[in-house]
Protein backbone atom coordinates (compact mmCIF):
# COMPACT_ATOMS: atom_id res chain seq x y z
CA UNK A 1 0.00 0.00 0.00
CA UNK A 2 2.85 2.37 0.84
CA UNK A 3 4.42 1.76 -2.58
CA UNK A 4 1.12 2.63 -4.27
CA UNK A 5 0.83 5.98 -2.49
CA UNK A 6 4.50 6.62 -3.19
CA UNK A 7 3.83 6.40 -6.92
CA UNK A 8 0.86 8.76 -6.75
CA UNK A 9 1.96 12.26 -7.70
CA UNK A 10 0.19 15.57 -8.10
CA UNK A 11 -2.40 17.44 -6.09
CA UNK A 12 -3.51 15.20 -3.21
CA UNK A 13 -6.74 17.13 -2.73
CA UNK A 14 -7.83 16.35 -6.29
CA UNK A 15 -7.04 12.68 -5.70
CA UNK A 16 -9.10 12.76 -2.49
CA UNK A 17 -12.09 14.54 -4.08
CA UNK A 18 -12.17 12.17 -7.05
CA UNK A 19 -11.92 9.12 -4.78
CA UNK A 20 -14.68 10.45 -2.52
CA UNK A 21 -16.98 11.16 -5.47
CA UNK A 22 -16.39 7.64 -6.76
CA UNK A 23 -17.17 6.09 -3.36
CA UNK A 24 -20.30 8.22 -2.91
CA UNK A 25 -21.59 7.11 -6.32
CA UNK A 26 -22.07 3.44 -5.43
CA UNK A 27 -25.20 3.64 -3.27
CA UNK A 28 -27.09 6.05 -5.59
CA UNK A 29 -26.22 3.95 -8.64
CA UNK A 30 -27.27 0.74 -6.87
CA UNK A 31 -30.56 2.33 -5.82
CA UNK A 32 -31.37 4.13 -9.09
CA UNK A 33 -30.49 1.12 -11.26
CA UNK A 34 -33.63 -0.61 -9.99
CA UNK A 35 -35.45 1.51 -12.58
CA UNK A 36 -33.49 -0.26 -15.32
CA UNK A 37 -34.18 -3.66 -13.75
CA UNK A 38 -37.86 -3.52 -12.82
CA UNK A 39 -39.20 -0.90 -15.24
CA UNK A 40 -37.04 -1.38 -18.32
CA UNK A 41 -36.22 -5.03 -17.63
CA UNK A 42 -32.47 -4.64 -18.11
CA UNK A 43 -30.14 -6.80 -15.98
CA UNK A 44 -29.94 -6.84 -12.19
CA UNK A 45 -29.13 -4.17 -9.62
CA UNK A 46 -26.03 -6.07 -8.50
CA UNK A 47 -24.95 -6.42 -12.11
CA UNK A 48 -25.28 -2.67 -12.72
CA UNK A 49 -23.39 -1.96 -9.49
CA UNK A 50 -20.54 -4.30 -10.46
CA UNK A 51 -20.41 -2.76 -13.92
CA UNK A 52 -20.21 0.73 -12.40
CA UNK A 53 -17.45 -0.40 -10.07
CA UNK A 54 -15.48 -1.91 -12.95
CA UNK A 55 -15.85 1.28 -14.99
CA UNK A 56 -14.59 3.35 -12.06
CA UNK A 57 -11.69 0.95 -11.51
CA UNK A 58 -10.67 1.30 -15.15
CA UNK A 59 -11.16 5.05 -14.82
CA UNK A 60 -8.71 5.24 -11.91
CA UNK A 61 -6.30 3.18 -13.99
CA UNK A 62 -6.61 5.85 -16.69
CA UNK A 63 -5.94 8.61 -14.15
CA UNK A 64 -2.87 6.83 -12.83
CA UNK A 65 -1.51 6.12 -16.30
CA UNK A 66 -2.14 9.64 -17.60
CA UNK A 67 -0.68 11.41 -14.59
CA UNK A 68 2.58 9.49 -14.98
CA UNK A 69 3.04 10.85 -18.52
CA UNK A 70 4.88 14.22 -18.68
CA UNK A 71 2.20 16.65 -19.77
CA UNK A 72 4.35 18.20 -22.50
CA UNK A 73 3.86 14.98 -24.50
CA UNK A 74 0.16 15.77 -24.84
CA UNK A 75 1.05 18.55 -27.29
CA UNK A 76 2.21 16.08 -29.91
CA UNK A 77 -0.43 13.50 -29.01
CA UNK A 78 -3.20 16.02 -29.67
CA UNK A 79 -1.94 16.54 -33.24
CA UNK A 80 -1.84 12.80 -33.84
CA UNK A 81 -5.27 12.29 -32.26
CA UNK A 82 -7.10 15.00 -34.22
CA UNK A 83 -7.38 13.00 -37.51
CA UNK A 84 -8.52 9.97 -35.49
CA UNK A 85 -11.18 12.10 -33.82
CA UNK A 86 -12.44 13.36 -37.19
CA UNK A 87 -12.77 9.82 -38.52
CA UNK A 88 -14.54 8.62 -35.37
CA UNK A 89 -17.01 11.51 -35.45
CA UNK A 90 -17.81 10.94 -39.13
CA UNK A 91 -18.29 7.22 -38.50
CA UNK A 92 -20.46 7.92 -35.44
CA UNK A 93 -22.66 10.35 -37.35
CA UNK A 94 -23.12 7.85 -40.16
CA UNK A 95 -23.33 4.59 -38.21
CA UNK A 96 -24.15 5.64 -34.67
CA UNK A 97 -26.80 3.76 -32.74
CA UNK A 98 -29.49 4.77 -30.28
CA UNK A 99 -28.93 3.76 -26.67
CA UNK A 100 -31.70 3.42 -24.08
CA UNK A 101 -34.17 5.01 -26.44
CA UNK A 102 -32.15 8.16 -27.09
CA UNK A 103 -32.83 9.24 -30.64
CA UNK A 104 -29.36 10.47 -31.53
CA UNK A 105 -26.29 9.13 -33.27
CA UNK A 106 -23.91 9.67 -30.38
CA UNK A 107 -22.55 6.19 -29.74
CA UNK A 108 -20.64 3.55 -31.61
CA UNK A 109 -20.30 -0.01 -30.42
CA UNK A 110 -16.76 -1.29 -30.02
CA UNK A 111 -16.36 -4.55 -31.98
CA UNK A 112 -15.81 -7.83 -30.08
CA UNK A 113 -16.32 -6.06 -26.74
CA UNK A 114 -19.96 -5.01 -26.95
CA UNK A 115 -19.31 -1.70 -25.18
CA UNK A 116 -20.82 1.54 -26.49
CA UNK A 117 -18.54 4.56 -26.82
CA UNK A 118 -19.61 8.20 -27.11
CA UNK A 119 -17.03 9.75 -29.41
CA UNK A 120 -17.99 13.38 -28.73
CA UNK A 121 -16.54 13.19 -25.21
CA UNK A 122 -13.17 12.05 -26.54
CA UNK A 123 -13.31 14.73 -29.25
CA UNK A 124 -13.93 17.40 -26.61
CA UNK A 125 -10.84 16.49 -24.57
CA UNK A 126 -8.58 16.15 -27.61
CA UNK A 127 -9.74 19.40 -29.21
CA UNK A 128 -9.25 21.44 -26.03
CA UNK A 129 -5.71 20.08 -25.66
CA UNK A 130 -5.08 20.96 -29.31
CA UNK A 131 -6.39 24.51 -28.80
CA UNK A 132 -4.26 24.92 -25.67
CA UNK A 133 -1.22 23.80 -27.65
CA UNK A 134 -1.83 26.34 -30.43
CA UNK A 135 -2.48 29.22 -28.03
CA UNK A 136 0.68 28.44 -26.04
CA UNK A 137 2.69 28.67 -29.29
CA UNK A 138 1.37 32.11 -30.23
CA UNK A 139 1.50 33.57 -26.73
CA UNK A 140 2.94 37.10 -26.75
CA UNK A 141 3.00 37.09 -30.57
CA UNK A 142 1.12 39.26 -33.03
CA UNK A 143 -1.30 36.97 -34.85
CA UNK A 144 -3.75 37.79 -37.61
CA UNK A 145 -7.08 36.13 -38.21
CA UNK A 146 -5.91 34.62 -41.50
CA UNK A 147 -2.87 33.07 -39.80
CA UNK A 148 -5.05 31.39 -37.17
CA UNK A 149 -7.87 30.35 -39.48
CA UNK A 150 -6.41 27.07 -40.75
CA UNK A 151 -4.49 25.82 -37.70
CA UNK A 152 -7.09 26.86 -35.10
CA UNK A 153 -10.61 27.62 -36.29
CA UNK A 154 -10.99 25.10 -39.11
CA UNK A 155 -10.40 22.11 -36.77
CA UNK A 156 -12.63 23.69 -34.10
CA UNK A 157 -15.57 24.21 -36.43
CA UNK A 158 -15.13 20.83 -38.10
CA UNK A 159 -15.33 19.03 -34.75
CA UNK A 160 -18.32 21.08 -33.62
CA UNK A 161 -20.09 20.56 -36.94
CA UNK A 162 -19.74 16.80 -36.53
CA UNK A 163 -20.96 16.83 -32.91
CA UNK A 164 -23.82 19.33 -33.33
CA UNK A 165 -26.35 17.15 -35.23
CA UNK A 166 -26.62 14.71 -32.34
CA UNK A 167 -25.57 16.72 -29.29
CA UNK A 168 -26.24 20.44 -29.08
CA UNK A 169 -25.38 20.82 -25.37
CA UNK A 170 -21.91 19.28 -25.76
CA UNK A 171 -21.27 21.51 -28.79
CA UNK A 172 -22.29 24.61 -26.83
CA UNK A 173 -20.07 23.71 -23.86
CA UNK A 174 -17.16 22.97 -26.21
CA UNK A 175 -17.55 26.27 -28.07
CA UNK A 176 -17.73 28.18 -24.78
CA UNK A 177 -14.59 26.47 -23.48
CA UNK A 178 -12.68 27.26 -26.69
CA UNK A 179 -13.62 30.91 -26.26
CA UNK A 180 -12.49 30.83 -22.61
CA UNK A 181 -9.14 29.36 -23.63
CA UNK A 182 -8.72 31.94 -26.38
CA UNK A 183 -9.44 34.73 -23.90
CA UNK A 184 -6.97 33.37 -21.35
CA UNK A 185 -4.41 32.64 -24.07
CA UNK A 186 -4.36 36.23 -25.26
CA UNK A 187 -6.06 35.67 -28.62
CA UNK A 188 -7.21 39.07 -30.03
CA UNK A 189 -10.67 39.99 -28.75
CA UNK A 190 -11.65 41.61 -32.05
CA UNK A 191 -11.31 38.26 -33.81
CA UNK A 192 -13.21 36.41 -31.06
CA UNK A 193 -16.23 38.63 -31.66
CA UNK A 194 -16.20 37.67 -35.31
CA UNK A 195 -15.91 33.97 -34.39
CA UNK A 196 -18.96 34.19 -32.10
CA UNK A 197 -20.90 35.81 -34.94
CA UNK A 198 -19.83 33.07 -37.36
CA UNK A 199 -20.80 30.41 -34.82
CA UNK A 200 -24.28 31.86 -34.31
CA UNK A 201 -24.74 32.21 -38.08
CA UNK A 202 -23.73 28.58 -38.69
CA UNK A 203 -26.15 27.39 -36.01
CA UNK A 204 -28.95 29.41 -37.58
CA UNK A 205 -28.21 27.95 -41.03
CA UNK A 206 -28.16 24.45 -39.54
CA UNK A 207 -31.57 24.95 -37.94
CA UNK A 208 -33.10 26.45 -41.10
CA UNK A 209 -31.76 23.64 -43.29
CA UNK A 210 -33.17 21.01 -40.97
CA UNK A 211 -36.51 22.80 -40.82
CA UNK A 212 -36.58 22.83 -44.61
CA UNK A 213 -35.59 19.15 -44.79
CA UNK A 214 -37.07 17.55 -41.65
CA UNK A 215 -36.16 14.02 -42.72
CA UNK A 216 -32.46 14.89 -42.64
CA UNK A 217 -32.15 14.56 -38.86
CA UNK A 218 -35.50 13.37 -37.49
CA UNK A 219 -36.67 14.93 -34.22
CA UNK A 220 -33.39 16.57 -33.20
CA UNK A 221 -34.26 20.20 -33.96
CA UNK A 222 -37.79 19.70 -32.68
CA UNK A 223 -36.37 18.20 -29.49
CA UNK A 224 -34.10 21.20 -28.89
CA UNK A 225 -36.90 23.69 -29.54
CA UNK A 226 -39.40 21.83 -27.37
CA UNK A 227 -36.95 21.64 -24.46
CA UNK A 228 -36.34 25.39 -24.58
CA UNK A 229 -40.06 26.13 -24.94
CA UNK A 230 -40.96 23.83 -22.06
CA UNK A 231 -38.33 25.49 -19.88
CA UNK A 232 -39.63 28.98 -20.72
CA UNK A 233 -43.27 27.96 -20.35
CA UNK A 234 -44.62 28.09 -16.79
CA UNK A 235 -47.45 25.68 -17.55
CA UNK A 236 -46.85 21.98 -16.97
CA UNK A 237 -47.25 19.76 -20.01
CA UNK A 238 -46.63 16.11 -20.79
CA UNK A 239 -43.19 17.08 -22.11
CA UNK A 240 -42.26 18.30 -18.60
CA UNK A 241 -42.59 14.78 -17.20
CA UNK A 242 -38.91 14.30 -16.35
CA UNK A 243 -38.49 17.68 -14.69
CA UNK A 244 -41.70 17.31 -12.68
CA UNK A 245 -40.67 13.92 -11.35
CA UNK A 246 -37.21 15.29 -10.53
CA UNK A 247 -38.73 18.19 -8.59
CA UNK A 248 -41.03 15.82 -6.70
CA UNK A 249 -38.00 13.71 -5.76
CA UNK A 250 -36.09 16.78 -4.53
CA UNK A 251 -39.08 18.11 -2.58
CA UNK A 252 -39.62 14.70 -0.96
CA UNK A 253 -36.01 14.56 0.22
CA UNK A 254 -36.26 17.50 2.58
CA UNK A 255 -33.17 18.22 4.67
CA UNK A 256 -31.88 14.73 5.45
CA UNK A 257 -33.68 12.61 2.84
CA UNK A 258 -35.86 9.52 3.05
CA UNK A 259 -32.90 7.17 3.43
CA UNK A 260 -30.57 5.18 1.23
CA UNK A 261 -32.42 3.02 -1.31
CA UNK A 262 -35.85 4.36 -0.30
CA UNK A 263 -36.43 6.61 -3.30
CA UNK A 264 -39.87 6.31 -4.88
CA UNK A 265 -39.31 8.57 -7.88
CA UNK A 266 -36.51 6.35 -9.21
CA UNK A 267 -39.25 4.03 -10.47
CA UNK A 268 -40.93 6.82 -12.44
CA UNK A 269 -38.03 9.04 -13.49
CA UNK A 270 -36.40 8.05 -16.80
CA UNK A 271 -32.58 8.07 -16.79
CA UNK A 272 -32.64 8.01 -12.97
CA UNK A 273 -29.18 6.45 -12.84
CA UNK A 274 -27.59 8.87 -15.32
CA UNK A 275 -29.02 12.25 -16.32
CA UNK A 276 -31.27 12.67 -13.25
CA UNK A 277 -29.29 10.85 -10.59
CA UNK A 278 -28.85 14.11 -8.67
CA UNK A 279 -32.60 14.23 -8.01
CA UNK A 280 -32.48 10.69 -6.62
CA UNK A 281 -29.50 11.62 -4.42
CA UNK A 282 -31.36 14.59 -2.96
CA UNK A 283 -34.48 12.46 -2.42
CA UNK A 284 -32.54 9.80 -0.52
CA UNK A 285 -29.95 11.96 1.25
CA UNK A 286 -31.74 15.29 1.35
CA UNK A 287 -30.41 18.80 1.03
CA UNK A 288 -27.36 17.74 3.05
CA UNK A 289 -26.37 15.16 0.43
CA UNK A 290 -27.00 17.56 -2.44
CA UNK A 291 -24.91 20.32 -0.84
CA UNK A 292 -22.11 17.85 -0.08
CA UNK A 293 -21.85 17.00 -3.77
CA UNK A 294 -21.92 20.68 -4.71
CA UNK A 295 -19.14 21.38 -2.18
CA UNK A 296 -16.97 18.59 -3.61
CA UNK A 297 -17.31 19.91 -7.16
CA UNK A 298 -16.55 23.45 -5.98
CA UNK A 299 -13.50 22.15 -4.13
CA UNK A 300 -12.41 20.39 -7.31
CA UNK A 301 -12.84 23.67 -9.22
CA UNK A 302 -10.77 25.52 -6.62
CA UNK A 303 -7.92 23.00 -6.87
CA UNK A 304 -8.05 23.07 -10.68
CA UNK A 305 -7.59 26.85 -10.57
CA UNK A 306 -4.70 26.46 -8.11
CA UNK A 307 -2.98 23.87 -10.32
CA UNK A 308 -3.42 26.11 -13.37
CA UNK A 309 -2.03 29.12 -11.51
CA UNK A 310 1.05 27.20 -10.35
CA UNK A 311 1.75 25.46 -13.68
CA UNK A 312 5.27 26.08 -14.96
CA UNK A 313 4.30 26.81 -18.59
CA UNK A 314 1.60 28.53 -20.62
CA UNK A 315 0.54 25.21 -22.14
CA UNK A 316 0.22 23.69 -18.67
CA UNK A 317 -2.00 26.53 -17.48
CA UNK A 318 -4.24 26.42 -20.54
CA UNK A 319 -4.58 22.65 -20.72
CA UNK A 320 -5.59 22.44 -17.04
CA UNK A 321 -8.30 25.05 -17.55
CA UNK A 322 -9.36 23.51 -20.87
CA UNK A 323 -9.89 19.94 -19.67
CA UNK A 324 -10.75 20.74 -16.05
CA UNK A 325 -13.49 23.35 -16.22
CA UNK A 326 -15.85 21.25 -18.42
CA UNK A 327 -16.02 18.62 -15.65
CA UNK A 328 -17.29 21.16 -13.14
CA UNK A 329 -19.51 22.93 -15.70
CA UNK A 330 -21.10 19.62 -16.63
CA UNK A 331 -21.80 18.87 -12.96
CA UNK A 332 -23.36 22.29 -12.39
CA UNK A 333 -25.50 21.98 -15.51
CA UNK A 334 -26.71 18.53 -14.42
CA UNK A 335 -27.71 19.89 -11.01
CA UNK A 336 -29.33 22.96 -12.54
CA UNK A 337 -31.44 20.78 -14.85
CA UNK A 338 -32.67 18.71 -11.90
CA UNK A 339 -33.94 21.83 -10.10
CA UNK A 340 -35.29 23.39 -13.34
CA UNK A 341 -32.76 26.21 -13.49
CA UNK A 342 -31.67 25.00 -16.93
CA UNK A 343 -33.36 23.25 -19.86
CA UNK A 344 -32.93 19.48 -20.16
CA UNK A 345 -29.58 18.84 -21.81
CA UNK A 346 -28.69 15.17 -21.37
CA UNK A 347 -25.45 15.99 -19.50
CA UNK A 348 -24.76 13.48 -16.73
CA UNK A 349 -23.08 13.95 -13.34
CA UNK A 350 -19.31 13.35 -13.72
CA UNK A 351 -17.95 10.39 -11.72
CA UNK A 352 -21.40 9.78 -10.19
CA UNK A 353 -23.72 8.81 -13.04
CA UNK A 354 -23.48 5.49 -14.81
CA UNK A 355 -21.83 5.42 -18.22
CA UNK A 356 -18.38 4.27 -19.23
CA UNK A 357 -17.42 6.95 -21.75
CA UNK A 358 -18.20 9.87 -19.46
CA UNK A 359 -16.31 8.30 -16.55
CA UNK A 360 -13.28 7.43 -18.66
CA UNK A 361 -13.02 10.82 -20.36
CA UNK A 362 -13.42 12.64 -17.04
CA UNK A 363 -10.66 10.45 -15.64
CA UNK A 364 -8.47 11.19 -18.66
CA UNK A 365 -8.92 14.91 -18.09
CA UNK A 366 -8.17 14.55 -14.38
CA UNK A 367 -5.06 12.53 -15.20
CA UNK A 368 -3.79 15.34 -17.41
CA UNK A 369 -4.43 17.88 -14.65
CA UNK A 370 -2.55 15.72 -12.16
CA UNK A 371 0.31 15.36 -14.65
CA UNK A 372 0.69 19.15 -14.70
CA UNK A 373 0.48 19.23 -10.91
CA UNK A 374 3.06 16.44 -10.61
CA UNK A 375 5.51 18.38 -12.76
CA UNK A 376 5.14 21.41 -10.53
CA UNK A 377 5.65 19.22 -7.48
CA UNK A 378 8.78 17.75 -9.05
CA UNK A 379 10.19 21.23 -9.73
CA UNK A 380 9.55 22.31 -6.13
CA UNK A 381 11.16 19.17 -4.71
CA UNK A 382 14.21 19.62 -6.94
CA UNK A 383 14.52 23.24 -5.84
CA UNK A 384 14.46 22.16 -2.19
CA UNK A 385 17.18 19.60 -2.87
CA UNK A 386 19.32 22.28 -4.54
CA UNK A 387 18.88 24.59 -1.56
CA UNK A 388 19.93 21.84 0.85
CA UNK A 389 23.00 21.10 -1.24
CA UNK A 390 23.96 24.77 -1.29
CA UNK A 391 23.65 24.94 2.50
CA UNK A 392 26.08 22.06 3.00
CA UNK A 393 29.68 23.05 3.74
CA UNK A 394 32.48 21.87 1.41
CA UNK A 395 33.73 19.27 3.92
CA UNK A 396 30.30 17.56 4.08
CA UNK A 397 30.02 17.47 0.28
CA UNK A 398 33.54 16.02 0.00
CA UNK A 399 32.81 13.35 2.60
CA UNK A 400 29.61 12.32 0.78
CA UNK A 401 31.49 12.03 -2.50
CA UNK A 402 34.17 9.89 -0.89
Amino acid sequence: MHSIFKNIKGDKTIWAVVALLAVLSFLPVYSASSNLVYVVGNGTTVGHLLKHGLLLLLGFGIIFGMHRIPYRYFKGLSIIAMPVVFLLLVYTLAQGTTIDGANASRWVRIPFVGVSFQTSTLATVVLLIYVARYLSRIKDQEVTFNESLLPLWVPVFLVMALILPANFSTTAILFFMVLVLCFLGGYPMKYMGAIVGVGVFCLLIFVLVNKAFPDLLPNRIDTWVSRIENFANDEDTEADYQIEKAKIAIATGGVLGVGAGKSVMKNFLPQSSSDFIYAIIVEEYGLAGGLLLLFLYMLLLFRIVIVAYKADSVFGKLVVVGVGLPIVFQALINMAVAVELFPVTGQNLPLISTGGTSIWMSCMALGIILSVSAKRQEVVEQAEVNVEEEEQNPLEILSEQL
